[in-house]
């Protein structure tokens, strides 16, 4: 079993992340859960994180981080993911406990208890992770691999050339990635090849709670993808977690990888050295490809299992 937590801002595709984290307990032992401004405000993707929490009966500890980025004020995204930041399912009052410590403490305690070492799945700007990486080096030999969704080599999405998580705090996103540790990338190039269709979302009403929940968050998400010119739902980050369950449905290419900071109109690009020659040390696989059929299959099986535990309950 693999020791994880979770960084987030939900986010529809957060929130898939979550489930099938969580579906798969026998595999990842989700340490805790911590939140970041991102998406929307950190009081709003806090609240969602709870209300996916106590929708989901777990008992994971979850803590709030930073408002915003290191260096620049929060630009958040409810033209994607709408004004609660998780439009789309209608959830009652969650009363899930939010830790009293502040999210970058939250992590390094996390991580210093645990048996052996952590992977951190980073599903939003990377604002926590980067004052991780600075107020408590003691966790760099602690930390098997950061597994991100951000970036993208070939294009942008907040900008044509930037993705949105690290558009938002580039800063933070470069401290990462120069960290030295071992980083997996699961930018647009991949993410936008791992979608759920709308045939696929229709299969899910009705069949449970659970999958009545995705429906509901996928359903949302698809229609407001569509001014995006997305036909069927790319589902960002949900490769995180997928890729620590499977990763060999998953190829891609080591490189190095910097993100250009000032303010130019490159401002958050992601960018590679991809010469042959070049002999740098290559920490971060760039993920490339997936295979969407198994990638699906791994959401619908969660979803399944969930409410197969519903049932027995």
């Amino acid at each position: 079993m693999k020791d994880i937590l979770i960084d987030c801002d939900p986010g529809h595709d957060d929130a898939l992340a979550i489930i099938v984290a969580l579906a798969n307990a026998e595999k990842l032992n989700v340490l805790g859960v911590t939140t970041i401004g991102g998406n929307q405000t950190l009081a709003k993707v806090t609240k969602n994180a709870q209300n996916m929490l106590h929708f989901l009966r777990a008992e994971i500890p979850l803590a709030q981080g930073q408002e915003g980025p290191l260096v620049k004020s929060l630009a958040t995204a409810p033209e994607a993911h709408g004004e609660s930041g998780m439009e789309g399912p209608y959830f009652e009052g969650a009363d899930y406990p939010v830790s009293q410590m502040n999210g970058i403490e939250f992590l390094h305690q996390k991580i210093m208890q645990a048996e052996g070492k952590v992977a951190i799945a980073a599903l939003g700007p990377l604002t926590n992770i980067a004052l991780l990486l600075k107020s408590y080096p003691d966790v760099f030999p602690l930390i098997e691999k950061i597994v991100l969704m951000g970036g993208g080599i070939s294009h942008g999405n907040q900008t044509p050339l930037a993705e949105f998580n690290i558009y938002v705090d580039p800063e933070a996103a470069e401290i990462v990635f120069q960290s030295g540790l071992p980083i997996v990338m699961a930018g647009l190039d991949v993410t936008e090849k791992a979608v759920i269709t709308v045939a696929e979302i229709d299969q899910l009403q009705g069949r449970g709670r659970v999958n009545q929940l995705a429906y509901e968050l996928l359903s949302f998400y698809n229609t407001s993808g569509r001014q995006f010119g997305f036909i069927d739902s790319p589902l960002h980050d949900l490769c995180t977690i997928a890729y620590l369950l499977m990763p060999e449905i998953f190829t891609g290419v080591l490189c190095d990888i910097h993100v250009i900071t000032d303010d130019s109109p490159a401002r958050g690009v992601t960018y590679g050295d991809f010469r042959r020659a070049f002999t740098l040390p290559k920490k971060t696989l760039v993920l490339q490809e997936v295979e969407r059929e198994k990638f699906v299959k791994l959401l619908t099986d969660a979803l399944d299992r969930l409410d197969a535990q519903e049932k027995s309950i």
